[in-house]
């Protein structure tokens, strides 16, 4: 197995492709033609720096290679020369720009052509299966190997082959031919499997080449100063900043003749995880280190004889339930028969408790164990903040906060079921959820994750797209009358086998379940779940549902967040208030004043308010129909002033002819409308080719707002020093104003303006400064 973690003692079946001889001593010896094609590894230990440990429960991890079974069959002397690889080395091969797929190894193989054929067609079959199966590419867990492969494959095609972006996705059609007689929902899932691919190959190739010009930077650097090492430091940013995984990272090193310093990469990746941790346990510890137990602390509790703890009791509701406490563990290991102290923040784990571990999504119960002695008498307390389960043992962790508690200690679990009566209706509406959710989306709907605690429910689920209004609302509303329905919650315990033959039942996608499990049901046949979580009794305990929010998570994945009871209420209240708000702003004429400036601000109430995400999005398309109501109303009273403009300009302009003026400089009601300032530039150009115009225009006539200004001046007059772009700069200073522009033609504003007169004799001034005031 690995350096570290579960292991233990193996069988294996090798295959001697020669044959007729004894080739024990080549078995493990990376003879090509000795072959491990099956193994059998008894875990039942973990090993650390420490050395080895007992495992509580020990398991069997067995593999075969189909892939190697096939080279026997076929006498081929590589997996990738079987008839499974041959059609995708082939259309790679249409794509590559150094040539087609020779079957070169090791030093054969010196511009690692072959390598990347080899890598690329096992990661396209890798990421087509799993993205079948439901998997997508992210940045957790089974969803981040994931992304590691297709952007390690990537980089082999673009960098490697020379390959143009795009091309990885193209490679789908011929896995699925390969495979799709055999794994038809390979075939059922192409177009998903493609979207998928696509998006991620996109949006790596976007940073792609940046990483590997980075990398290139980075190789030149190294080598002249004479290293041989790419630092952990410059790892972790090609990993952090730049989406380089440290294998993709170690490869390019490896081809560069370069190695990556791990230790340092895995000691900032740490540091990273750390802080993120340390702001989450604070949150919940209210500063203290967090306390954990791995397979070192749950085997030396078994060793000392003490028994997992009994937790049957966590279903029981309004109980004070006697326990005794068998450890108390600290941040420097467990605290063998010495007390923690009032203050101390620590671990108890207790021979039986009715304490909720944090499980299913759903968080961990909290409340107070009192701690008594023998008669009874209650001598201290401790305060529960958090609930883990390790191995069958619950982890109690918070702070004592009077008297002590010890080994042998006494104690009485006060859970707080006020708060718990707020989490279980978000834990069983989240299986109406689920079921409704499925309802309006469809089967292909799977859980992702979700969380329930005493403020809201979180749902994951696998849906490629956003979803619109009308399925918010119907999914809202399905869940809506489960509540007013008033169904009964149940929850029974059987088989595992029986559960999982029961028509409709719901599990989590790669969840491992007990045997046997509980199933809880909501009314005969809403929602029918494997779950260890506390529930409500019956729906009408919910009092009300709102589903607030609906967001990406990942690709292909979503995210509903909801809320019951008093929130939902709440929110249904708000709900009603907007939309009273909204049908009175409906109710007002277009031509009121400052109609799209009320909607305005009522869309920026409803943005904030905590309300129903059907209805926020409901009310926000009305709220756009009336800025838009506003709007055409007022372009239609505008267009009307610009119309009454053009008539006073072309008289001002046919004045000034007349009378032989070289500037013109008017005040013209147009608002803040560039399109209508053309218009009059352009009709002043018609009407007097060798006139000198700057036009200004309030946004609302004697407001004191925004003041626009523009400018059109001849060549003739560009010539004598007169230019629109020194004209409109130096009128605009006046009121704190700027503009800009060329000699013959320039624009500008002002945010506000008291004093229009004083901007039009600014104007009239440097006009005169440059051309004389008088007539032509």
């Amino acid at each position: 197995m690995g350096d570290t973690g579960p292991c233990g003692p193996c069988s294996e079946i090798h295959y001697d492709r020669i044959g007729g001889r004894d080739a024990t001593s080549l078995v493990n010896a990376d003879d090509p033609d000795v072959i491990e094609i099956w193994n059998i590894v008894f875990i039942q230990y973990n090993r650390d720096e420490k050395g080895l440990a007992q495992l509580p429960q020990k398991h069997i991890d067995t593999g075969m290679g189909l892939e190697r079974l096939v080279s026997i069959l076929q006498n081929q002397s590589s997996n990738y020369d079987i008839d499974a690889f041959q059609p995708i080395f082939e259309k790679l091969a249409e794509f590559s720009q150094v040539g087609p797929y020779e079957g070169k190894l090791g030093d054969e193989d010196h511009n690692v052509k072959d390598t990347a054929y080899r890598a690329i067609a096992d990661h396209i079959r890798t990421l087509s299966f799993a993205i079948a199966d439901g998997a997508v590419p992210n940045n957790e867990g089974r969803g981040y190997v994931l992304r590691r492969i297709l952007r390690r494959a990537t980089r082999y095609g673009q960098q490697i082959l020379k390959a143009p972006p795009g091309f990885f996705q193209q490679l789908i059609p011929t896995v699925v031919d390969i495979f799709g007689t055999a794994y038809p929902e390979l075939v059922e899932k192409q177009a998903v499997i493609t979207e998928v691919i696509a998006e991620e190959e996109q949006a790596f190739s976007t940073m792609l080449d940046r990483g590997i010009k980075y990398f290139s930077d980075l190789e030149e650097e190294v080598k002249e100063k004479g290293g041989k090492e790419v630092t952990g430091e410059k790892a972790f940013y090609l990993y952090d900043t730049l989406g380089f995984p440290i294998d993709l990272t170690e490869l390019m090193a490896q081809e560069a003749g370069l190695t990556v310093n791990t230790k340092g990469f895995a000691e900032e990746m740490e540091a990273q995880k750390r802080r993120s941790r340390e702001a989450r346990a604070a949150a919940k510890s209210g500063g203290a280190p967090r306390l954990e137990f791995i397979a070192e602390q749950t085997a030396a509790l078994k060793d000392s004889g003490v028994l997992p703890t009994d937790d049957a009791f966590k279903y029981k509701w309004d109980v004070e339930l006697p326990a005794t406490v068998m450890s108390v563990y600290g941040t420097d290991g467990f605290l063998e028969g010495k007390p923690a102290k009032s203050g101390d923040y620590v671990g108890v784990v207790l021979d039986k408790s009715s304490f909720y571990a944090e499980a299913g999504g759903q968080e961990a119960d909290s409340g107070v164990l009192r701690i008594v002695d023998e008669s009874g008498d209650v001598t201290g307390s401790f305060e529960v903040r958090d609930v883990q389960t390790y191995g069958g043992y619950l982890l109690h962790t918070g702070v004592v906060q009077e008297g002590t508690i010890k080994a042998g200690s006494f104690v009485n679990c006060r859970v707080d079921y006020e708060r718990r009566r707020q989490v279980a209706p978000n834990h069983s509406m989240t299986h109406v959820l689920n079921a409704a959710l499925r309802e309006v989306l469809g089967d292909s709907v799977d859980q992702r994750g979700s969380l329930c605690n005493d403020e809201k429910l979180r749902f994951d689920f696998s849906y490629k797209k956003a979803m619109n209004i009308d399925q918010l609302r119907q999914t809202e509303e399905i869940c809506q009358k489960v509540v007013k329905e008033s169904l009964p919650v149940t929850a029974k315990t059987m088989p595992l086998a029986d559960a999982q033959a029961i028509d409709g039942v719901r599990a989590v996608f790669g969840e491992v379940y007990p045997d046997p499990v509980r199933v809880v049901s909501v009314g005969d046949d809403t929602s029918i779940e494997f779950c260890g979580g506390t529930h409500i009794s019956n729906t009408a305990e919910a009092e009300a549902f709102v589903l607030v929010e609906e967001t990406a998570v990942a690709k292909g994945i979503r995210r509903i967040t909801a809320v019951t009871r008093e929130a939902a209420m709440n929110a249904i209240e708000e709900g009603k208030k907007f939309e009273a708000k909204v049908a009175q702003a409906e109710a007002l004429g277009a031509d009121t004043a400052d109609l799209d400036k009320q909607a305005g601000a009522i869309r920026k109430e409803v943005d904030e308010a905590f309300l129903s995400a059907a209805l926020k999005a409901d009310l926000r398309a009305r709220i756009e129909g009336i800025q838009k109501k506003a709007n055409e109303a007022k372009k239609a009273a505008l267009a009307q002033r610009v119309d009454k403009c053009m008539n006073v300009v072309k008289k001002s302009v046919d004045d000034a002819v007349a009378e032989g003026r070289k500037t013109l400089v008017m005040n013209v009601d147009i608002g803040a409308d560039s399109k209508a300032s053309q218009k009059i530039t352009n009709s002043v150009k018609k009407l007097a080719p060798e006139l000198a115009f700057l036009g200004l225009s309030e946004e609302e006539p004697g407001s004191g707002g925004k003041l626009m200004a523009f400018a059109f001046v001849p060549d003739s007059k560009v010539e004598t020093g007169l230019k629109a772009d020194e004209w409109v700069r130096s009128t605009l200073e006046v009121c704190g104003g700027r503009g800009g522009g060329r000699p013959g033609n320039a624009q500008g504003q002002a945010p506000e303006c008291s004093d229009v007169d004083a901007v039009v004799a600014a104007a009239e001034n440097f006009a005169d400064s440059k051309v004389g005031s008088e007539v032509a």
